[in-house]
């Protein structure tokens, strides 16, 4: 398996020297990749997870790409509906023409109802969009000019070069029935966020191999972020996510996911409360900790 880790980009500490902090640790400690997390408008109901302030996910990769050699630099997930298919498409082939093929576009759909409203874009039509904004991106990537008609972007011979690198991989985030078929019909990993292992397990994953049977498509690879919480003693094995215990906990989490087939984890530090953001010293410690007593075992 390959090892990334999470991009704290929100909250009173961050600034561009904590943001370089995390991607400087992926690439000194031998990790695969550095993603970073989206949102534009800081709602309230963003605010009670991912206070202000917010860094923009491809403004940081962009220069994130400038500052790095070797990791692969991405988004956990980039909020398709949010962006103009192809300003997102544009975004991300410079992104990855900066760094020399490095980029990975994570794609979902996400939550915040509030926020939504903010962008004037309708909370109820966003799968939809999503699938359709994926079409024009893929196309995007690989035609130098061309016309869509949909139901939510139409144009005519637009020219979208410069292309990418390389195709970015597509990781689908989501857990819901319909983010399941999105992964299987266009990405290239499934990329589900904070889950038991339990779920994952019984359900989760049999339902990618179940959807992609159906569709006669390819299982795509499977990529989860799991968030990284350890504690002194073990935690309850009927409520603790994946990634949260004793580093024994983690270690049997970690084999259970190579026994799914991940291909990738992604190591989040963040709890998703704000009072419990600490300073990034504090989390690189933590992960360090995991990558010299967890890891060796698990990387490629």
């Amino acid at each position: 398996m390959r090892f990334g880790v999470n991009i704290l980009n929100f909250g009173a500490e961050t600034d561009p020297d904590s943001l370089l902090s995390w991607a400087g640790f992926a690439e000194e400690r031998g990790l695969h990749s550095a993603m970073i997390s989206d949102h534009l408008a800081v709602t309230p109901d963003v605010a009670e997870h991912y206070p202000a302030p917010f860094y923009d996910p491809f403004t940081t990769l962009a220069w994130l790409a400038g500052r790095t050699e070797r990791i692969e630099l991405g988004t956990t997930v980039a909020v398709l509906p949010y962006r103009h298919p192809l300003h997102t498409a544009r975004i991300a082939a410079n992104i990855d023409r900066f760094s020399s093929g490095r980029l990975v576009l994570g794609v979902g759909v996400s939550w915040p109802r509030q926020e939504f409203a903010a962008l004037g874009v309708p909370f109820h039509r966003r799968g939809a969009m999503a699938d359709e904004y994926l079409d024009v991106i893929r196309r995007a990537w690989t035609e130098e000019k061309f016309s869509f008609e949909g139901e939510f972007v139409s144009f005519t011979d637009v020219a979208t070069g410069p292309l990418p690198t390389r195709r970015p991989p597509i990781w689908v985030g989501g857990h819901s029935e319909a983010a399941l078929r999105r992964a299987v019909r266009v990405g290239d990993a499934w990329h589900p966020v904070n889950q038991r292992m339990e779920w994952l397990r019984a359900e989760g994953v049999p339902a990618l191999h179940r959807i992609a049977a159906e569709q006669h498509r390819p299982v795509p690879e499977f990529a989860p972020r799991i968030q990284l919480r350890t504690s002194e003693s073990p935690l309850d094995e009927e409520s603790r996510l994946a990634g949260q215990g004793t580093l024994d906990q983690i270690r049997r989490d970690l084999d259970g996911l190579a026994e799914l087939g991940a291909t990738h984890v992604l190591l989040d530090t963040y709890g998703g409360v704000p009072s419990e953001h600490r300073p990034v010293a504090e989390d690189l410690a933590v992960l360090d900790a995991v990558v010299e007593k967890v890891l060796p075992e698990h990387l490629d």
